[in-house]
């Protein structure tokens, strides 16, 4: 594994995956292990890309990360808390608590506006929606450019502005982490452009990290540090010049 001699900060890791591995189909005949021993940390505050190949475990990874899939081995603590200990409800907890995510593929209801999508996470988490979640939403739609937009349904949005509108749901219960899986993969190159600097703007003015998926090499290296995975191992982990 290549990495850079920075010196890193001594602040506590927001993250720490020490060797995972994971295998599908365990104990058949096509049982198959994608990740083989897999280090990875991050710290609170970071802009970190995640690139390699198609095939090469990065989805896998950024699930177990998302804790939308457990670990065959190894360690996973988030936030200080060990995941392997939890079950399921616990899992959906921390979750809940520690991390926002964007998709390549927004996921909005068509029958929501983007208010009430931007208020869901809060739907879901409590049962009801709060003035103090509306506030929120309301506040967050604003930051990221639809303040005329709060009441229209994504259908009457372009797909910058639905991604947007998918940016500030991941935000609205001001997580720690950001895992976002390629979220300009489906978008023209100036909304690409658009809603990458959302994020950076988001990062310098809040300190959220992000953890990026990303298979366009200029977005990697306008991130402050590069993660590549290559066979199911990290092959690369370098800080970029930004």
């Amino acid at each position: 594994m290549t990495t850079d001699t920075k010196t890193t900060s001594s602040a506590p890791y927001l993250l720490a995956l020490q060797a995972a591995r994971k295998s599908y189909n365990v104990g058949q005949p096509s049982e198959v292990e994608v990740l083989h021993g897999v280090d990875l940390h991050v710290q609170a505050g970071e802009f970190v890309a995640l690139v390699g190949p198609s095939g090469s475990g990065k989805s896998t990874l950024l699930n177990i990360l998302g804790l939308l899939e457990r670990m065959s081995a190894g360690s996973y603590c988030l936030q200080g808390q060990e995941t392997s200990q939890l079950n399921d409800e616990g899992l959906t907890l921390l979750r809940r608590q520690s991390l926002g995510f964007v998709f390549q593929f927004h996921h909005l209801l068509p029958a929501f506006t983007a208010l009430e999508n931007v208020t869901l996470p809060a739907l879901m988490a409590q049962g009801v929606v709060t003035s103090q979640d509306k506030a929120r939403a309301t506040e967050l739609l604003k930051a990221v450019g639809l303040a005329q937009a709060l009441h229209k349904k994504p259908s009457e949005l372009s797909g910058g502005m639905q991604q947007r509108v998918a940016i500030a749901r991941a935000l609205v219960h001001q997580p720690p982490l950001v895992l976002a899986d390629e979220p300009t993969g489906n978008l023209d190159t100036q909304s690409s452009q658009d809603v990458f600097s959302l994020l950076r703007d988001i990062h310098a003015s809040q300190g959220t990290a992000f953890l990026i998926v990303t298979h366009d090499p200029s977005m990697a290296q306008r991130c402050d540090r590069l993660v590549e995975v290559v066979d199911g191992k990290i092959a690369q982990d370098t800080h970029t010049q930004v």
